[in-house]
């Protein structure tokens, strides 16, 4: 089939129906973004990929792969009918998983790879728009702890009260 070139090992899939606290203590790490960028600057650009390895590869279903082909996120080349990935799709893929991870819309996604543009000419305005976007998620992440906390507090204090009421009773 399709015949690799000096690839690194891939890392080890998470497991599909596993929960995302189970899976930390039993998986690998998902690589940084660093990581990710790092190992696609390799000279190494003829290596191509088939559906199946890229599932093996992130723990993802074929079914996944083809519904972010659908929205527009990754555009494999055909060869006799069959998807062919670059590395360039398979940055893109871990990015749209990654950016998943952290609570990205498809539709964030979509505008984040855009921007790149076909040689990288966008990464600029890619920087400013994540600076933009993480600023705000980090502000509405602070308010909302600062809730839980004030939540927390309260139903101590409830909790406190109710023990005493208990043990005076």
């Amino acid at each position: 089939m399709l015949q690799r070139v000096a690839r690194k090992p891939a890392r080890e899939p998470l497991p599909a129906a596993a929960p995302a606290s189970a899976s930390s203590a039993t998986a690998t790490p998902p690589l940084t973004a660093r990581e990710v960028v790092a190992s696609h600057r390799e000279e190494d650009t003829g290596e191509l990929f088939g559906i199946t390895e890229l599932c093996r590869e992130f723990g993802i279903t074929l079914r996944t792969i083809r519904f972010y082909e659908d929205k527009g996120l990754l555009a494999p080349r055909r060869v006799n009918g069959t998807r062919v990935y670059t590395r360039r799709d398979r940055a893109r893929l871990a990015l749209i998983l990654r950016s998943k991870d952290i609570g990205a819309s498809l539709a964030d996604i979509k505008h984040y790879l855009d921007l790149y543009g076909k040689h990288g000419e966008g990464r600029v305005q890619q920087l400013k728009w994540v600076l933009g976007k993480t600023d705000a998620a980090i502000v509405n992440l602070e308010q909302k702890r600062s809730h839980i906390e004030a939540t927390l507090a309260e139903l101590r204090l409830i909790n406190t009260e109710v023990r005493k009421q208990l043990e005076a009773r």
